[in-house]
């Protein structure tokens, strides 16, 4: 666990950035089964038919195992698409199996933008969030785009109904003792790492 003491969002997003990206490819590997195990056969996972994921980037656990099995099961995958710049808005945009891919303006891959196969993400059921760090309390430190945010803001207004389920998915080593958090930041329901649910 790092402890976030007197470190600035930007200090410690860059600290937990280096720890994640120093895993190697098998540590990488290993992990990414991991997560499979922990969420393949869970309720949450099972019970989804609208599941959006990620395409990982700069040391993020990699989902893609889930994202495959899911597709194997019929469920709707999404991964999310981001407007031209210099709009900050993100979109869930259904994806299929052996779909192609585009680099975005941060040299991620996500599906050319097509608004006939985008969801609300209110519609959705699950959601797997990347995160540079996360706390026992909800908290999420992203990379700083706010796109997460932004997207799931409306939950903030929402009383009773929180759909859809917020799962923060990482390493181990993300794991912070503290966040603060920002008025606009929105609490994970739960984390999952490579070793363990956290919520």
């Amino acid at each position: 666990m790092i402890l976030a003491g007197d470190l600035s969002r930007a200090a410690l997003r860059r600290q937990l950035r280096q720890v994640r990206r120093s895993l190697s490819p098998q540590q990488q590997q290993r992990a990414a089964r991991s997560l499979y195990r922990q969420l393949a056969q869970h309720p949450l996972f099972r019970r989804a038919r609208h599941i959006a994921l990620y395409l990982p980037n700069d040391g993020e656990i990699d989902p893609r195992p889930l994202l495959r099995e899911a597709q194997r099961r019929g469920k709707a995958t999404y991964l999310p698409v981001l407007s031209a710049w210099p709009r900050t808005r993100m979109r869930f945009q259904r994806v299929h199996m052996h779909e192609e891919m585009a680099r975005n303006r941060f040299r991620i891959d996500e599906p050319k933008a097509n608004p006939a196969r985008q969801r609300k993400a209110w519609a959705l059921d699950l959601v797997l969030l990347p995160l540079v760090g996360f706390d026992l309390y909800g908290g999420r430190l992203g990379m700083g785009g706010g796109f997460y945010d932004r997207s799931l803001a409306y939950r903030q207004l929402r009383k009773k109904w929180h759909k859809p389920t917020l799962l923060g998915v990482a390493h181990e080593c993300q794991q912070v003792d503290r966040l603060a958090l920002a008025s606009w930041d929105v609490r994970l329901g739960a984390v999952v790492t490579d070793r363990r649910w956290y919520g």
